[in-house]
């Protein structure tokens, strides 16, 4: 029987399951089309890509700075040059900005190479017979495991397993904030000298120029936009049916640039309900030993990616 079964395939669902699959058989699940969580990538075309998730990553802790600065040897990620511009003005310490060579999902996909996965397979309920896990998918399918690891959203978590949760795991006051994105292509639009830009603004917090990650050649302009917390929680709910809140973004966003509406040859909106917990948890993960059921995720810690590799790190330690 399966030792592990893992939901989600983000950066802690990957982390834990490579260092458990170095002693356990292990299978992770993801509704998705493939792996990053958080962290994905969308592709416009060809070699053409947005990260629509993590823009970049910037290690605080030396462990996490030690694995990222291999990966870069390993030719997986790279430093994320350019002109990035704050006019928020926001006094922080600079650091370097790391992204994935193909995308950044590199971290999932870095881990998850040797692992069993299955993407598309939501997970409808799990249950605990007292000897293993069952876990129904949406298509019907079972699987069986003898321990089971969630690595979903807390809102996610608690409806997945909250009869099986502590009361100090499920009172947890975790705050998850919502995100919109907006991923555009322009035609033949001039390129500009610069890498991002966060703005001060009270609707558009943030625009990546995809092309400046010198991933791709092309005549076309890729931006990947971030729409700020309050503007999210407002329209969060009905971005899909409501495109007035799609279009104030990008009215936004062609006023700042001067780019063309008219040229606009892709648009695309993406929704994050659950992106980040701000505040973090006086946990870093958790571990039932007797149940055989584990969790950890970013929002255990703070809203960073290496706050999900942080949780995951912690949570192989329990088990082991």
């Amino acid at each position: 029987m399966l030792d592990f079964c893992i939901i989600g395939s983000g950066v802690s669902g990957s982390t834990i399951g490579y260092l458990l699959s170095k002693k356990y058989s292990v299978h992770i699940l993801d509704k998705a089309r493939g792996p990053g969580g958080r962290a994905s990538n969308k592709r416009f075309k060809q070699n053409l890509s947005f990260d629509h998730g993590v823009q970049y990553i910037s290690p605080k802790s030396k462990e996490f700075l030690k694995f990222i600065k291999n990966l870069c040897k390993k030719k997986e990620a790279k430093i994320w040059t350019g002109n990035h511009l704050d006019f928020t003005f926001e006094k922080k310490e600079i650091s370097e900005k790391f992204i994935g060579m193909k995308g950044n999902n590199f971290i999932s996909k870095f881990y998850t190479k040797k692992i069993k996965k299955s993407f598309q397979s939501s997970v409808k309920t799990i249950y605990n017979n007292k000897y293993f896990w069952e876990i129904k998918l949406d298509n019907g399918e079972y699987i069986q495991a003898k321990s089971i690891i969630l690595t979903c959203p807390f809102p996610q978590t608690k409806k997945i397993a909250g009869k099986y949760l502590e009361k100090r795991i499920s009172n947890l006051k975790i705050n998850m904030e919502p995100n919109i994105t907006i991923m555009l292509a322009f035609k033949n639009q001039r390129s500009v000298p610069v890498s991002s830009i966060k703005f001060n603004d009270d609707i558009l917090t943030w625009a990546a120029f995809e092309n400046s990650k010198n991933r791709f050649n092309s005549s076309n302009s890729l931006w990947t936009l971030q729409s700020s917390i309050s503007w999210a929680k407002k329209n969060i709910n009905n971005y899909k049916k409501n495109k007035r809140a799609e279009n104030t973004i990008i009215s936004k966003f062609l006023n700042l640039t001067g780019y063309k509406k008219n040229k606009i040859i892709f648009k695309k909106t993406h929704g994050w309900k659950y992106s980040y917990n701000l505040n973090g948890s006086p946990l870093k993960s958790y571990w039932n030993k007797k149940l055989r059921l584990g969790l950890c995720a970013d929002w255990f810690i703070g809203p960073k990616v290496e706050n999900a590799w942080l949780s995951a790190n912690d949570l192989a330690k329990k088990i082991k």
